[in-house]
């Protein structure tokens, strides 16, 4: 679904996805929500396309659902529930979120659906929606407590109350803080980094990394050494090649 709400811009390996409804603070409507899924998929889909960079336009990162759409009546389809949603499974491959301004309610559900999150002063978060009496429908129930803990994600799913940035980086719900404006360059930066890893051994630990979450302590670390297995035979002895050559030798990284 091409829509002018979700704009995409590849560089690279490095794909940046820009919620862009800036008169809305990137709320998103069903069409917004729809085209979003479809840029996700794409992005997967696409084999050159390593690093994802989530945005918003206009100073804000999502806003949530749209409740001026909702309010007349329109529903809206789960965001992570639903085949169809955006925000339904991890992506097999990285997503950093580039966070300005308010990343609430289901913005928080977007947010949280990356692996990295970056944000500058103006960055916040919070269960706005619960002013509204719409639930979350965007498997923020589920990752919040996986992110920051049980206790400070109640906290937060109860009050509503607003998380800056400061707090944000204190209790791990955003990783980095960078210079006001700065956050999808230095969201981008970070991305093709990541992308010129090798790809194989980055991802298996990635994933295994997401499926401890659901498996014992045993069967995860079985499942870590299944992973591993094909970067152990198609990279492992040439990284090593590179390094005993003097790649690396005293912090001095190639990249």
């Amino acid at each position: 679904m091409a829509s002018s709400k979700i704009l995409v811009e590849r560089n690279g390996a490095v794909t940046t996805i820009v919620i862009n409804r800036p008169q809305a603070r990137n709320a998103l409507d069903n069409e917004a929500a729809h085209a979003l899924a479809d840029a996700l998929r794409t992005f997967e889909a696409d084999a050159d396309a390593r690093v994802g960079v989530l945005t918003g336009a206009g100073g804000a990162f999502c806003a949530g659902a749209d409740l001026k759409e909702l309010g007349t009546g329109t529903d809206y389809f789960p965001w992570a529930g639903s085949d169809e949603g955006p925000l339904r499974m991890p992506l097999g491959k990285p997503v950093v979120a580039a966070v300005e301004g308010h990343a609430c309610a289901g913005g928080l559900g977007v947010a949280l659906f990356c692996d990295i999150r970056i944000v500058d002063e103006t960055a916040v978060f919070g269960v706005f929606s619960r002013r509204w009496g719409v639930p979350m429908s965007d498997g923020t129930t589920v990752r919040l407590p996986r992110i920051v803990g049980q206790g400070r994600a109640l906290d937060m799913l109860l009050t509503g109350r607003a998380v800056n940035a400061d707090e944000a980086i204190a209790i791990g719900l955003a990783t980095r803080k960078v210079a006001r404006g700065t956050t999808r360059a230095e969201a981008e930066k970070l991305a093709a980094q990541i992308a010129g890893f090798p790809p194989i051994a980055m991802t298996s630990d990635r994933q295994s990394a997401y499926e401890s979450f659901d498996r014992p302590a045993a069967a995860a670390i079985r499942r870590e050494m299944e992973l591993s297995l094909e970067a152990r035979r198609q990279e492992s002895q040439k990284g090593a090649a590179r390094f005993a050559q003097g790649e690396g030798r005293h912090g001095q990284f190639r990249k």
